[in-house]
């Protein structure tokens, strides 16, 4: 009742329902709490409403932006407040001075994006930096690859804007001293606060202290508590002293202190333009280690190091198996070393210094130089780190709890010898990967908590390595934070008097203790409110596609560690994941849809765990794209969980009319037979066709598609009659929708292949069963899987290969036809020797079989937009490569997402507005942009209907461009 009385006060909402509550109790944590509320605040009046409220019933509230935290800090009891999906502006840019201010639900690669034009970035940058925000980063004092060269997030906030637990406001920034003790004389939170830190921490005995027991002040990422060693530098307290800014205090107390609302960025020149990185390899761990310090005499922009766990994982990944191209033999490390300079002369001369003293000291085997987009892909493979490292397969993870020391980098090659003699005691041989420039590896010990043994190793691994760190005098928290996992340690790192410093800070902000209570201050176990509960009895879950892979479904599931790579907006690329794009709701992310699923089919008592409301309001806008397949660095497929779920539900809850008719499309069409044009007039007749998409659920702004007046089979015996002497051989599959909807681009595909000297066969054969699988109709499409393996089983091979037109259809035989089939060994050899016709094509160009001038070379302009199955389980290149062989041709690549149709997703009357936002994302202003005479490409049967749908141009799949221009 109170929580609603405070919803009716507020802009935004909050939300206090049990799928809410699901979706934010984890974070990319090994914790899990449940909140009472979330709450999304639009204005600082909210959070000013929201304050108060919990100052009055003493609830405590957390602040979360993307939830990437990796130890505890935004899970929490009482009322969580995410910014991320209103309080998001840029408020100013500030080009002569160099600034920018913004609000806390900024996206760093976001903001990055936007100050590109004014030569300006923000320094700092994460692995997570296309989806976490600039108030986490702020809460966490973020630092990331860069770190080296452009310092830490502390050192780049200027100005904060922040709520106190009374409600007040406050700003803070660079103040001198007459103006610091003129506001500590008011009667202001803000005049409190400076007139009691004063008094508190102008003592010589306490100001010893800190400097006696904090870490080395050379160690520049470092948390590890309230950063009170960085106030005391202040003129305030320190004759010559640096200006004094409560930020620095501010930047990194995980908002237990205030709760920020504007923050002032400090901005550097975007960094030289010409850049190299060398990919030193190393035989041990230790070798790696021991060249870190003299390589970081040389002017590296980032020093990064990645371990054979790490690139072990990257090998069986969609998306980071194409990105090991430069390794060479089988690293146990590889470090990553990036070099820049404004001109390639200079350039060269320091990656010729650099790499001569790497030769000299001997410790690196192999030192391969990358450059352009080869450099992206290795740190996007050294990113991915976090979320590789849940592809381990089973129960036992690499944990994050000891993946954030940092020591001065003298000490480093010491302190990791001394580090893995301490986990060959506790028989763990950790992960190591991360910024080993900056004195900082993530290393992780690997375990299974869901087992009590390794819950009481996990704080004692975590206990010992505490006590190594201290006596390396050095930062137990680097950069990810103290949350729940490091707090509990802070007072060993820091020593007693000056936890108890740190005690009353938090007393002079949080009197009632209800900021983001448990963390630094008065601290949760580490070992409890854990993810999973301890010794439970594992379910079995019983599913018709096959997951042993992973272990079964509920495994599959668990994968997702919460890294949130799902968030990532549109301006950052790829698929993943369109619903979240554009209703920036965290239900609609893959990671909140694996919450919901782990936490249902974990704890639910039906026969049925399949059986429940709340994952069917979770997974309702998943468009089956496939995104995370190949963009979740744990591969997370929810496609595939969706298809299960589905056929699942329906055994208790009948499908309605119109799931059955989308499912079973090319069934009811083809028995139209010789009706065709009667179907066709009843189709595209608007009072007819209203009423057929009225009473079925359509959307009727939509057009329904036609049947193919030609019939494509027909039309391949006489092709196949006509060229009788074409020798190379291929299978062509003939997927339901181009043969019924589309027969003349499948004709245009069979002219190209028979033109070009192709044998082309056709088998009789079953539909794909796409629309099938989609809808969850999974017995039935599990039976179209087995006939199709055991047809192509015996005659598709590597030299007589099957290739398909419509992406989805084509791509279900590497994809959902090996969890469907019986025949595992027969789906897996199909598999490898199935292609669609763009990657096919590509191949033969590639093999020099098919050239240039079999094609005219009248200019032509073409905008390219990929079917995500393709993106997702192919490669764009294929087709960018394809149409870009007549000599005229210029292409590119439209960088959208979904187009939002996703097969019937976008016919559906309840699905049409955020069908059609989606393709507003991108898409359609993309291709409003463009001139008429521009031809646009898609090669998805669907995403050729949305484009017509929503810009009211005509797409052309791209055999058809290129049968019309074969000479």
């Amino acid at each position: 009742m109170r929580l609603k009385q405070l919803s009716d006060q507020l802009d935004g909402e909050i939300l206090f329902d049990e799928l809410t509550k699901q979706l934010y109790a984890t974070d990319a944590s090994v914790y899990r709490i449940l909140p009472s509320a979330v709450a999304f605040p639009k204005n600082t009046l909210d959070i000013q409403k929201i304050i108060q409220f919990a100052t009055k019933h003493k609830i405590g509230i957390t602040p979360r932006a993307a939830g990437t935290s990796l130890a505890g800090q935004c899970v929490n009891y009482g009322i969580i407040v995410d910014v991320s999906k209103h309080l998001n502006s840029i408020f100013e840019i500030d080009e002569k001075n160099k600034t920018v201010t913004v609000a806390p639900g900024v996206i760093r690669d976001d903001l990055n994006m936007v100050l590109k034009p004014y030569n300006l970035f923000f320094g700092p940058n994460t692995s997570t930096s296309n989806r976490c925000m600039i108030g986490g980063m702020v809460g966490n004092n973020s630092s990331g690859t860069t770190s080296i060269k452009y310092g830490v997030t502390r050192d780049k906030v200027l100005e904060m804007e922040v709520v106190f637990s009374t409600g007040e406001i406050a700003v803070f920034g660079n103040e001198i001293p007459e103006e610091f003790f003129s506001t500590a004389k008011k009667e202001t939170a803000k005049g409190k606060i400076y007139n009691s830190l004063y008094a508190l921490l102008n003592d010589e005995v306490i100001q010893s202290n800190i400097l006696k027991e904090f870490p080395k002040p050379e160690i520049h990422r470092r948390n590890t508590g309230y950063a009170i060693d960085e106030l005391i530098k202040g003129e305030v307290f320190k004759e010559n002293g640096n200006s004094f800014n409560l930020c620095n205090l501010l930047c990194g107390s995980e908002g237990t202190l205030a709760f920020t609302t504007k923050i002032k960025l400090k901005l550097d020149n975007l960094p030289p333009k010409e850049t190299i990185v060398v990919a030193a390899h190393f035989d041990s761990i230790q070798n790696c280690l021991q060249a870190v310090q003299p390589m970081m005499e040389h002017d590296l922009y980032t020093c990064e190091m990645m371990d054979k766990v790490i690139l072990d994982c990257t090998k069986n990944n969609l998306k980071y198996s194409p990105y090991r191209f430069f390794i060479e033999g089988d690293p146990q490390a590889i470090l990553l070393m990036e070099m820049r300079s404004h001109s390639k002369e200079d350039l060269l001369n320091k990656r010729n210094i650099l790499c001569s003293e790497l030769e000299k000291i001997g410790l690196a085997y192999a030192m391969p130089v990358l450059q352009n987009d080869e450099i992206d892909k290795a740190l996007e493979l050294r990113k991915a780190g976090l979320g590789l490292l849940g592809n381990l397969i089973g129960d036992k993870k690499a944990v994050a709890c000891i993946e954030d020391t940092a020591v001065a980098l003298k000490d480093l090659s010491s302190y990791i010898t001394e580090f893995t003699a301490l986990m060959k005691g506790f028989n763990q041989k950790a992960v190591y990967y991360a910024h080993a420039g900056a004195g900082e590896l993530h290393l992780r010990p690997i375990l299974n908590l869901k087992k009590a043994e390794d819950v009481i190793l996990f704080e004692e691994i975590t206990t010992a390595v505490a006590h190594l760190v201290k006596k390396y005098k050095g930062s137990m928290s680097g950069e990810h934070g103290d949350g729940i996992v490091r707090s509990s340690f802070i007072e060993l790192m820091i020593g007693t008097e000056n936890f108890e410093v740190l005690k009353k800070v938090k007393h002079l902000f949080d009197p009632v203790g209800i900021m983001n209570p448990g963390k630094i201050i008065d601290s949760y176990s580490i070992n409890e409110n854990l993810r999973y509960v301890p010794e439970r009895i594992e379910p079995e879950i019983k599913t018709l596609l096959d997951f042993s892979d992973s272990m079964g479904i509920l495994r599959a599931v668990e994968k997702c560690n919460g890294s949130g790579d799902c968030r990532k907006s549109e301006m950052s690329g790829g698929v993943m994941c369109p619903s979240f794009r554009a209703t920036q709701n965290e239900r609609d992310t893959t990671r909140g849809r694996a919450n919901v699923l782990r936490e249902v089919l974990t704890n639910s008592n039906q026969v049925n765990k399949f059986n429940h409301k709340e994952i069917q309001h979770a997974l309702e806008l998943c468009v089956s794209c496939k995104g995370c397949k190949s963009e979740c660095p744990s591969s997370v497929d929810m496609a595939a969980y969706k298809a299960e779920f589905d056929y699942q539900f329906q055994k208790e809850n009948r499908p309605s009319l119109r799931t059955k008719l989308f499912a079973h499309f090319d069934h009811y069409q083809n028995k139209v037979g010789n009706l065709k044009p009667l179907a066709n007039f009843i189709f595209s007749n608007s009072i007819t066709s209203f009423v057929i998409k009225k009473s079925l659920g359509i959307a009727t702004k939509r057009n329904l598609p036609l049947i193919s007046s030609v019939s494509l089979y027909k039309e391949y015996q006489a092709l196949k009659k006509q060229f009788t002497n074409n020798t190379k051989l291929l299978y062509f599959f003939a997927d339901e929708f181009t043969s019924i909807n589309d027969a003349s681009l499948g004709v245009d595909a069979l002219q190209l292949l028979f033109r070009l000297g192709y044998d082309v066969n056709w088998i009789q054969h079953k539909p794909s069963g796409r629309a099938l699988i989609s809808k969850g109709f999974l017995e039935e499409a599990k039976s179209y899987a087995d006939e199709n393996v055991a047809i192509f089983k015996n005659t598709v091979s590597k030299d007589h290969p099957l290739v398909g037109i419509e992406p989805s259809a084509i791509l279900t035989f590497r994809d959902e036809y090996l969890r469907l089939a019986s025949d595992k060994n027969s789906a897996q050899s199909l598999a490898k020797n199935t292609y669609t016709i763009d990657e096919f094509l590509a191949s033969e160009i590639k093999r020099g079989a098919i050239t240039k001038d079999l094609f005219s070379s009248e200019p032509k302009t073409i905008k390219l937009h990929l079917h995500c199955h393709q993106k997702a389980l192919s490669l764009v290149k294929h087709t960018f490569e394809l149409l870009n062989l007549p000599v005229n041709f210029q292409v590119t690549v439209i960088p959208s997402g979904c187009c939002g149709m996703a097969g019937s997703f976008g016919y559906e009357k309840e699905h049409y507005e955020i069908s059609m936002k989606m393709g507003e994302l991108t898409l359609f202003p993309a291709i409003r942009k463009t001139k008429n005479d521009v031809i646009i490409a898609a090669t998805g049967t669907s995403c050729r209907h949305q484009i017509q749908d929503g810009t009211g141009r005509v797409a052309l799949h791209p055999v058809s461009i290129l049968n019309h221009a074969l000479l």
